[in-house]
């Protein structure tokens, strides 16, 4: 089943009673809306109830996680990447979304919204009422207010009795601390102390664990005493305990039982939105009484105090977060600090570095690594971005340019064409930086088929890299200038713009970015021009430079244009083994857009070998992909009318009634 639910990292202990009601809600009604305090376990149970397997839908389920999330101008963008939606179309994206929806029978589950309420009810309802087959659930601290809206509220876990939830899972939590806590839960006296620590706690699940969390020191009759002095102190201002200030005063106590360099570790970690590495908190969260050194073991012991999350997942290293009510009482802290602005100068400036050096990396042995480091670290480089258009204009124009790749060939054309747009606004309007993010803009709307607004971007590119006496930036905007009157059909010049005599007239390494996406401009333009031969000599010497610096992205591209000029050429067994190898190197890397161009090429080259049916299936599965991109083939002349030759030679080969079907069977396939 297609989806993309996160691991639960947390204790679950009873809600069987939840459970079986949201069960039945999601069954009868499309939107429910779970709410209670911070800390009572919406996310949890959110994530329990969308994990079973009867809430499977045939379209999947689905997980968007909005905490990180500030700007409500990104919250369809988000949305849409979550579901495996990478629209580069202009057409508004809320209609991209809702007209990718329509037909869908899916779950989806908007994570921690109470930030944005306005934004996730507007949406919430545009989408609800394009897609019959969409049901929703929210996580919130407060109701959206939708139409149609069912209201689940979150209790927090029965604290009665020696069989309660919240005893259950103060014990788990314990012995998670300490094994050998477990005796003391098993003397009746002291389960019986143990239970009043739950019900002072209100049964809240987080304070339980951080109360959990302190058995790796105390005993129990130590979390009980220094517990009810903590409450006592408030008790003489509020007779009655509201939940939220309970859960407040737990993790206050929580922090008062930190150390001192672990509560400036806690304040300052409060600058991370999502998840984020050792590193990055160490670059941003050392100083004063805090050495870079220290950090790691600080952190640690964070992490044993529940104060902190810790993930590991095979290949990605091991990755922290704060919970939303634990990182804003950290915010909190920050602010009496005084240090709020200086913590978000050094994150902003950790990000902005990590993308620079992803500039170059991009282009070598590590870019698949790139790849996924920069997808793990999308939220902080929001968050960076948003901070750096406010601070410092012209870190931020450098830091949106150098996310080139991140933006062009990851999937976040739409966001990064705004970041881009903001940045060249308030940057400096000339130099290395502007010229990078002129050509950064222009890869965007080069993508998103407005190919008259990339030709003027490509032309502006190249009056900026011409100030710069350096071929690399002037090899760049040629590329740019070039696809940008290649794709509407002017082959001619795009070869004089990209071509071996100009990029000679340029010079440049012959490994350089723009060196080589000028070879890539050059088979293309030579398959449109019908010179297959010099196009297949162009393609194997961009695939054996790309395959001597260990690069994939482009490395597939070269093989697309290998696919073409064998089709061209009549060797259809030969374009499909090419055009399975530039499907594989897309995949490796999640590049929507090649890999819907790769399944339209081998779609026509199994078609013109006889395979009616298989090249039918294809031809579904890339229309499935197209729709995750937006425009179909880009409007493009030259692949629309390969993916119609292809489609001509499937119907003929197995006639229309067949050909539907095998069609309508590939566009089930899954796009995640």
């Amino acid at each position: 089943m297609p989806g993309n639910l996160p691991p639960e990292t947390a204790s679950f202990v009873g809600r069987e009673r939840e459970l079986g009601l949201l069960s039945d809600l999601l069954r009868e009604r499309r939107l429910v809306t779970l709410t209670g305090v911070g800390g009572v376990g919406k996310s949890r149970l959110a994530l329990r109830a969308a994990a079973d397997t009867r809430q499977r839908r045939p379209d999947g389920v689905w997980w968007v996680e909005l905490s990180p999330l500030r700007d409500t101008e990104l919250l369809t963008a988000t949305v849409a990447y979550a579901v495996g939606l990478a629209p580069q179309s202009r057409r508004p994206l809320d209609e991209e979304l809702c007209a990718w929806m329509a037909d869908k029978e899916m779950l989806l589950v908007l994570d921690t919204c109470e930030h944005l309420v306005a934004a996730c009810r507007h949406l919430v309802g545009e989408l609800l009422q394009s897609a019959p087959g969409l049901t929703v659930v929210i996580t919130s601290r407060e109701p959206l207010g939708c139409p149609g809206e069912n209201v689940l509220e979150v209790s927090p876990l029965p604290s009665d009795g020696p069989d309660s939830d919240a005893l259950a899972l103060f014990r788990a939590r314990a012995l998670a601390a300490t094994p050998s806590s477990g005796a003391a839960f098993d003397d009746p006296a002291r389960a019986a102390l143990a239970a009043d620590i739950c019900r002072r706690l209100d049964g809240i699940p987080l304070a339980l664990e951080l109360a959990g969390a302190r058995m790796r020191l105390w005993t129990l009759e130590q979390v009980a005493q220094r517990l009810e002095g903590r409450f006592d102190l408030l008790s003489a201002a509020a007779a009655l305990l509201p939940r939220h200030q309970t859960m407040r005063t737990a993790i206050g106590w929580s922090h008062e039982l930190c150390e001192p360099v672990e509560r400036l570790l806690w304040a300052r970690l409060s600058v991370f939105t999502g998840d984020f590495d050792v590193a990055a908190a160490r670059a941003v969260c050392s100083g004063g009484p805090l050495p870079a050194a220290r950090v790691e073991r600080v952190l640690a012991g964070l992490v044993a105090k529940s104060v902190v999350r810790c993930t590991r997942e095979r290949g990605a290293g091991a990755r922290y977060r704060l919970l939303d009510t634990i990182r804003e009482y950290g915010q909190d802290w920050l602010a009496e600090l005084g240090e709020e602005r200086i913590v978000a100068d050094r994150h902003a400036h950790w990000y902005a570095a990590l993308s620079k050096a992803a500039d170059p990396g991009w282009m070598g042995p590590g870019q698949v690594d790139w790849y996924r480091r920069m997808t793990a670290e999308h939220a902080q480089l929001r968050t960076a971005l948003e901070h750096l258009l406010r601070s410092d204009p012209t870190a931020a124009l450098e830091t949106a340019g150098a996310l080139w790749f991140f933006w062009f060939s990851c999937g976040h054309v739409l966001e990064g064409r705004a970041f881009l747009e903001r940045a060249l606004r308030t940057g400096p309007r000339s130099g290395a930086a502007y010229a990078q993010a002129l050509w950064a803009l222009g890869l965007t709307t080069l993508l998103q088929g407005e190919l008259a607004t990339a030709e003027e971007l490509g032309r502006r590119c190249t009056d900026a890299a011409a100030a710069l006496a350096d071929p690399e930036p002037e090899l760049r905007a040629a590329y740019l200038h070039a696809v940008s009157v290649m794709m509407p059909g002017d082959s001619v010049r795009a070869l004089a713009l990209a071509g071996p005599r100009a990029r000679g007239g340029h010079g440049g390494r012959p490994t350089g970015v723009g060196w080589l996406l000028c070879r890539l401009a050059t088979g293309y333009a030579l398959c449109d021009l019908g010179r297959f031969e010099e196009a297949e000599l162009e393609a194997r010497g961009l695939r054996e430079s790309c395959a001597e610096l260990g690069e994939r992205w482009l490395r597939a591209y070269a093989d697309y244009i290998l696919a073409v000029a064998a089709f061209g050429l009549g060797h259809y067994g030969e374009a499909a083994r090419h055009a399975r190898a530039m499907l594989s190197g897309k995949r490796l890397l999640g590049d929507r857009f090649g890999i819907a161009l790769g399944l339209d090429l081998l779609a026509a080259s199994v078609a013109a070998m006889g395979d009616g049916e298989l090249a039918a299936r294809l031809l579904g599965t890339g229309h499935a992909w197209w729709r995750t991109v937006g425009r179909p083939q880009m409007g493009s002349p030259s692949l629309t009318a390969l993916r119609d030759h292809g489609e001509r030679n499937a119907r003929a080969a197995i006639g229309d009634e067949a050909y539907e079907s095998a069609f309508l069977g590939g566009t089930a396939a899954s796009t995640s």
